[in-house]
Order: structure tokens, then sequence, then C-alpha cells
């Protein structure tokens, strides 16, 4: 069963500095409808205008994602990480006891198009971590790379909770089948059209997957999308 999350639909807010889409209940956004799906707590559709940023501020217990579409992120945080990233470098930041930390988009120019993901932790109170990896997204394209999972296997980041993402870039025409490991899952447009299992969807758009071994993902154009196994 598919249940689909429209981008009109979704929670937005406009700060000026920060042009923002929430597919969750997230800060002045609330939707008792969409709290989340599974393990999976945000998806919050990020544009920063240049010289912008998210000042220091702490997180704990959540697994945090942030994957750049276009532009950079630059990230510090009280472990002493720091770095910036782009298309196909991915950030990872496991809360776990307390962590604080300050994202901003270092370009004077170019706007930052980032998605900042959320997933519940499995457990609490581990010791916090920070890394960063570069996937063959855009070199290797036509197929899901894995990002995160629960045995970080493949050179994906090892992440504390009942989820595993994939992320690829699709040619028009191409189409593949991923199967799920517990019968859930969430897929996420980010760029371009594409069905699953028949259903369109476009930039913006999500879909909740419930009882369903696998799911069929076919680019109608260009795309990009990330993939969610929810066991």
């Amino acid at each position: 069963m598919l249940d689909i999350r429209l981008n009109e639909d979704r929670g937005h807010a406009n700060h000026g500095w920060l042009d923002t889409h929430f597919t969750f209940s997230f800060a002045d956004y609330y939707d008792p409808a969409h709290m989340g799906f599974q393990a999976l707590r945000v998806i919050n559709e990020d544009s920063i205008a240049p010289g912008m940023g998210f000042g220091t501020h702490p997180h704990r217990d959540m697994e945090i994602l942030s994957y750049v579409l276009s532009g950079e992120l630059g990230h510090k945080d009280s472990l002493g990480s720091g770095g910036v990233i782009r298309h196909g470098e991915i950030q990872f930041m496991s809360a776990g006891t307390g962590i604080r930390h300050s994202e901003a988009n270092p370009s004077r120019t170019e706007t930052t198009h980032m998605l900042q993901i959320w997933l519940l932790p499995n457990k609490t109170g581990l010791d916090p971590k920070y890394e960063q990896k570069v996937f063959p997204i855009e070199n290797e394209p036509n197929r899901l790379h894995l990002i995160a999972s629960r045995d970080g296997r493949e050179g994906s980041f090892l992440i504390r909770s009942d989820a595993e993402m994939y992320a690829g870039q699709f040619t028009a025409g191409t189409k593949l089948e991923q199967k799920l490991t517990g019968n859930h899952g969430w897929i996420q447009v980010a760029n371009g059209d594409v069905t699953v299992n028949g259903q369109a969807l476009h930039a913006g758009d999500g879909v909740a997957i419930n009882d369903e071994a696998s799911v069929e993902v076919a680019a109608v154009s260009d795309a990009e999308v990330l993939v969610f196994d929810l066991g």
C-alpha cells in the first residue's frame, strides 16, 4: 500500500534567509497526521541564502543526515569536527548524549539546497559522533547507493536506528526494483519525476510504503531519489 505525501501538502516557512518545507511536523509546523513514519522523524527541504545559516544549537538522541542537492554546507560542532560538504558528500551526526553544532552556507553567491533527515535511534544515551563521506552518486548513476545502514556495510554510515537509507540519480527511462526488509519504506523525490509502483511522483513528493516486500521505481525524467528501508 502506498500513501503519497504531495509537495504542496507539506508544511512551509520562509524566514527570508531560510526557505524550508517540512514533510513531517517540525518547529512551529504541527500536523498530528504527519509526525513521522516508522523510524523516520524529519525530512526538511531547506534553501539557505548565501552567508547565512543555523547558529550553534543542541541535539540529543537522534541520528541526523545532511544531504546537499546543490551549493555547499559548512559544519562545526562541540566534538571539534568541522568541514564543508557538497553534492555527493554526506554528513552524519549521531547526537547521542548531546552535541552542539552550527550549519551555514559558506558561499557569498550561491544558495544551499539540501535535505535534512532525522532518524529515531534504537538506543539512547550513546556517545555522540560525527562523520562525512563521499559517495559516487553522480559518477555512478542509475543505481541506489547505500548511504546509511544498521551494519555499516558497503562503506555506508553505521547508524543506530531501525532504518537504512539509499540515494541515487537516474536518467529518464531507468527502472529498478528495491526490496524492503521489513515491508515498510519511504521514498522522497529530490529532483525530477518518477513513478513508484506505477504512481506518479514529482520533486518534493514523498510516499510511505506499507506491507510491500519491494517497490519499483521508474524515472520518467532525469531524477534523484532517496529510499528509506524501515524495518
